[in-house]
């Protein structure tokens, strides 16, 4: 498993069409040419997928995005209303991975009740739960 932090979308097009975009082997190299890409962005998603379009392993991008979902609630229930919060981006890997494909209905399972879980936490609470709103970066 890799995570790539894309701080300049435009490296995402072939170099081509953009003087930051990437050459198909430069391209390869960061993403693979036979893995899933599992792609988490704070916009919508069809920019992703335009931006990368091109690139031969476009067809193994997948995804999460902003999709207008969501009212005034808690930072972290928006990212579960928009499904890009970290229980659904692991859901997405055991989904997209064929080798994890055995765990994969187990880990859903727990996803889909942490999910739930947070639902209700907030619904009662008004804030998210203390394991994510006082989760800090080498806390774990």
């Amino acid at each position: 498993m890799r995570f790539v932090n894309v701080v300049d979308l435009m490296r995402l097009t072939p170099r081509s069409e953009h003087p930051h975009g990437l050459d198909e082997a430069a391209f390869d190299a960061l993403f693979g040419t036979d893995t899933p890409i599992v792609f988490a962005f704070h916009g919508y998603p069809s920019l992703i997928h335009r931006l990368a379009h091109r690139h031969d392993a476009h067809g193994q991008v997948h995804v999460r995005g902003y999709r207008e979902e969501g009212t005034t609630t808690t930072p972290f229930d928006m990212c579960v209303l928009n499904d890009v919060d970290r229980f659904r981006l692991v859901m997405d890997v055991f989904t997209h991975v064929p080798r994890l494909a055995e765990r994969r209905d187990a880990l859903c399972e727990a996803m889909q009740a942490k999910r739930a879980a947070h639902t209700a936490y907030i619904r009662e609470h008004g804030e998210d739960l203390p394991e994510i709103r006082d989760w800090r970066w080498g806390s774990t």
